[in-house]
Parts: structure tokens; C-alpha cells; sequence
């Protein structure tokens, strides 16, 4: 019997060893953490610029309408499009002559460049931060949801500019029904919801 106990015993620390490697190997994989590190940065974000050992050029910078950001010692260069990463590295780089062995960490502290926009027969139109992933149900709701005169079944995702441009069709009620949920899709920084 007492070896009985510690064979199930056994096979529970495995079992449970196994499910933690699991988790842990499916960690780095998880949305979240490699959205984190291919966000890039746009415009009006506010990015913390910490200079290892040199706390005067430390600073918070807003990212300006041009895409650069401005820095003593190496002037104005463009932030907009680049990782935290790789702008870190840049900054790095150009601090090089000025500083012995420079390291520049670089986060963003206001994703403001992360809107969204809702136009047309909803309670709240306008311009809406993403803090997070959002699709197009949820942008519906963060504008406080459609008017009784909206055009559910007509409502419309403008994605880009120019030859760029894409449009989207999403019919609410069929969504909103657990149907043609491909239909309601993740928007992206800059999109426009418009419901007629």
C-alpha cells in the first residue's frame, strides 16, 4: 500500500512538473509578451529614455509630428517605425563618440500613436486609445454602441490610404449572433469604423 502511495505520489510531481515546463515553454510565445517587443513606435507616443550612468541625458520625450525625437549631443533622428530595441541600439550608437560604452533602455511610457477611430451613428464618435489588442466589437462598445437609426448590417473598416487602402465589411447582427465571427476582425492603429 505504502508503495502504492508513492507511485501516485510520483505520478502527480511529474504531471505537475510537466504542465509548469509546458507553461513556461509556452510563455515567450503568448501575444502579449511578443506584441511588447515588435511595437512600433508612432507618433505622439511618449517614450523614457534612460541612459545607463548618465541621468542628464535621461529624459521623457514625446515623439513629433515629423517621427524624430531630439536628444543633447546627437540632435534630432527619426523614431517613428522602430522597436524599443532597435532605436535603443541606434541611440547607443550615436552616444558612441561622446560617452565611454553608452547603453540607452528605451520604453514606452504613452502609446498615444494607439487610436482608433469611430464615426457615424454610435452614441460616442471619435478618437479612441487601444491599450490593448481590440476588434471591432469592442471598438463598438468603447463608443458606447450603435444608435437605434444605425445600419447594423452596413458597417465598415477603412484600413491605410491611397492604393494601400483596404475596406471591410462587418455585419453586427450576424455577429453579434455568434455568426460570421471572422468578420469581426482586430483593428489596427489608424483604422476607421464608420457606421452609416
Amino acid at each position: 500500500m505504502r508503495n502504492l502511495i508513492h507511485v501516485v505520489l510520483l505520478c502527480v510531481t511529474l504531471v505537475a512538473g510537466g504542465t509548469a515546463a509546458w507553461a513556461d515553454e509556452a510563455a515567450p510565445a503568448a501575444p502579449e509578451a511578443v506584441g511588447v517587443n515588435h511595437y512600433l513606435i508612432g507618433i505622439g507616443d511618449v517614450l523614457d529614455i534612460s541612459i545607463w550612468k548618465d541621468q542628464d541625458l535621461s529624459r521623457q520625450l514625446p515623439v513629433l509630428v515629423d517621427g524624430t525625437i531630439s536628444l543633447p549631443l546627437v540632435g534630432s533622428f527619426v523614431a517613428v517605425g522602430k522597436t524599443v530595441d532597435v532605436l535603443g541600439r541606434e541611440l547607443s550608437s550615436r552616444l558612441g563618440p561622446y560617452m565611454h560604452d553608452p547603453i540607452a533602455t528605451i520604453s514606452v511610457m504613452q502609446p498615444n500613436s494607439m487610436v482608433i477611430y469611430v464615426v457615424g451613428k454610435v452614441a460616442h464618435p471619435g478618437k479612441f486609445t487601444m491599450s490593448g489588442p481590440v476588434d471591432v466589437l469592442q471598438a463598438l462598445a468603447m463608443a458606447g454602441g450603435l444608435t437605434p437609426f444605425a445600419k447594423a448590417k452596413e458597417i465598415r473598416i477603412f484600413r491605410g490610404s491611397g492604393d494601400l487602402r483596404k475596406e471591410f465589411v462587418f455585419d453586427y447582427k450576424e455577429v453579434s449572433k455568434g455568426e460570421q465571427m471572422q468578420d469581426n476582425i482586430r483593428l489596427e492603429r489608424g483604422d476607421t469604423v464608420v457606421i452609416r
